[in-house]
């Protein structure tokens, strides 16, 4: 039976006690996802001031300096999570729903809710803009990133080849605050379920969709007010 300089010297030689787990090395872009994995719960469980590096460091399983190698500070980690979280699938991964004016808008709902159902807790304060508070690269993110989430349920709901792209956007946007305040009062304040928000959104961009976006249309077109160009 070896002895313990035996078992050293396997060590040593390359050897592995069976009896231990292997920890698998992980590559650069793992290692980095990981991290922002856990900072996005962190971020999500407490305020921006009481997130403490060391301690993701800990909970991540790296070392304190990975954390500064990949993101830099702690203010830029907090970037990287915003952009996480208001960053949509690629289109390649959507299938832009077909049917009547009420199925697109169903299932462009659920594509929304389930996107925020994703990180619930982060998903709210980052867009609440609690954390960093009125930071200028935040909002600048966010504001990014309404403008895409408006285009991209223009292209759901079968609207995003109108005339006046710009007013129908902006409606969007103006509907994407809906969105927010909704998904606070579902996800952190539990005033609303899920269902309860899916059919006050529903109706919401059903009205959206059928009448206030083809007045815009309407008024701005050569007929005048009278002139019945569709969306």
């Amino acid at each position: 039976m070896p002895g313990l300089s035996d078992t050293r010297s396997a060590a040593a030689d390359g050897g592995a006690d069976p009896a231990l787990p292997r920890r698998r090395r992980l590559e650069p872009d793992e290692r980095r996802a990981q991290i922002l994995a856990c900072a996005i719960d962190m971020f999500g469980e407490r305020p921006y001031a009481a997130v403490s590096t060391a301690e993701l460091a800990q909970r991540a399983g790296v070392a304190r300096g990975l954390i500064n190698h990949y993101f830099g500070n702690k203010r830029d980690l907090y970037l990287a999570v915003v952009r996480r979280m208001v960053t949509l699938p690629k289109l390649d991964n959507m299938v832009v729903p077909t049917g009547s004016w009420r199925e697109r808008v169903d299932a462009s709902v659920r594509w929304l809710l389930d996107t925020i159902a994703e990180h619930g807790s982060t998903w709210v304060k980052v867009t609440s803009h609690e954390g960093v508070g009125d930071d200028p690269e935040v909002q600048q993110i966010l504001d990014a990133a309404d403008d895409a989430a408006a285009e991209r349920l223009l292209l759901m709901v079968g609207l995003a080849d109108s005339a006046h792209d710009a007013e129908l956007r902006a409606m969007v946007r103006a509907y994407g605050g809906l969105v927010k305040v909704a998904g606070r009062e579902w996800i952190t304040r539990g005033t609303l379920t899920r269902a309860q928000v899916h059919e006050l959104l529903c109706d919401m961009l059903l009205t959206l969709v059928t009448e206030s976006l083809p007045k815009v249309d309407r008024r701005q077109s050569p007929g005048g007010p009278d002139h019945r160009s569709p969306l």
